[in-house]
């Protein structure tokens, strides 16, 4: 495994995220981070921005613009020459593919965390921030706030439900939330935790199972496309979760982990839990996804010392780069 993430891409051309149905070779695993640990000379991290993973050279590449803070990355379904960046200053959009860019936020906005675009109507997007949510109706030319009915402003991650893209959730500091009218009223969902949802996923094998990652209150569950919740993995009850995944192939597997924790892994659809933490760099996990193109592999992103990856289901864990990084996303994107 090489470990230089220095290499700098033309562009982002032919880049999009991936949507229920397209093919495993149609994608690629992607990484937004900062290198802190790597900087001595400078308090700024300058190694930042999106990074994508090269299977044939078994390496990280930096692609797009050079922006501090960039949380995460998304394109429009529809048309993979628009993408969307969520970054601390705001939003930045290319409309050709990654040639050029252009931070389309005011100034008003900041601190982005997530962006969603709905599947059938790219004009539709919605973005999560430290503020609340802004939206845009007019595929990103302008931005507004749109947080009615949200009792806590502070949100992490947004996810616009595929089968009836009108309705989007959302994670706040006050649990899920849920709007059935794109984005114009909020409703907290029931049986939601109380505290901040650090992250949300969606299985892809089966579309009305969801899993969130807490602050302090652990892992909750749906198994009725995020009607209900129910906490499941009783070892991390009182820990804050910073990353969960399921298998897009098996809706059985999934895993979770966060500051402290390492890896937990579920191969009975989160009735129970083990700890594959043993052989990690570091017991602080950030991120996680599974690759839709290794089936059973594990990407696991760990606090400043690098990634790795599992076969095994954390059995056993391999180097996987980025020494330093600190990653706010792991995931998957789509290609053209």
């Amino acid at each position: 495994m090489k470990h230089s993430i220095l290499k700098l891409a033309t562009g982002l051309a032919a880049v999009a995220i991936a949507v229920q149905g397209q093919s495993a070779e149609e994608t690629k695993i992607f990484a937004a981070l900062a290198m802190t640990k790597a900087q001595e000379s400078s308090p700024i991290p300058t190694d930042s921005g999106v990074f994508l993973y090269d299977r044939e050279a078994d390496d990280w590449i930096r692609t797009g613009p050079v922006i501090q803070m960039i949380s995460s990355i998304t394109t429009d379904p529809a048309d993979p020459e628009r993408i969307f960046l969520a970054c601390g200053n705001g939003i930045v959009r290319s409309l050709d593919g990654g040639e050029t860019w252009k931070m389309t936020s005011g100034w008003r906005e900041s601190d982005f965390t997530k962006i969603a675009i709905d599947p059938q109507d790219g004009r539709n997007i919605y973005a999560s921030s430290i503020w609340g949510v802004s939206v845009s109706y007019d595929g990103g030319e302008s931005w507004k706030p749109a947080n009615r009915g949200l009792a806590e402003k502070f949100s992490r991650t947004v996810v616009v439900d595929e089968r009836n893209p009108k309705r989007v959730l959302l994670g706040t500091a006050d649990g899920v939330y849920q709007s059935i009218d794109r984005a114009h009223t909020w409703k907290r969902v029931r049986s939601t935790p109380r505290s901040v949802i650090l992250r949300m996923a969606r299985s892809e094998a089966n579309l009305d199972l969801w899993i969130v990652g807490t602050e302090g209150e652990g892992v909750y569950l749906s198994r009725n496309d995020g009607k209900t919740w129910s906490q499941t993995a009783p070892a991390l009850a009182n820990n804050n979760i910073y990353a969960v995944a399921v298998d897009p192939f098996d809706a059985s597997r999934m895993a979770a982990g966060g500051w402290g924790t390492g890896v937990w892994v579920s191969n009975d659809g989160g009735e129970t839990w083990r700890a594959r933490g043993e052989g990690l760099p570091s017991q602080n996990v950030t991120s996680m996804v599974f690759d839709p193109q290794q089936k059973g592999r594990l990407w696991v992103s760990t606090f400043e010392e690098g990634t790795v990856h599992s076969d095994n289901l954390g059995r056993n864990w391999n180097e996987g780069g980025l020494m330093g990084a600190y990653v706010y996303d792991l995931g998957v994107i789509g290609v053209e």
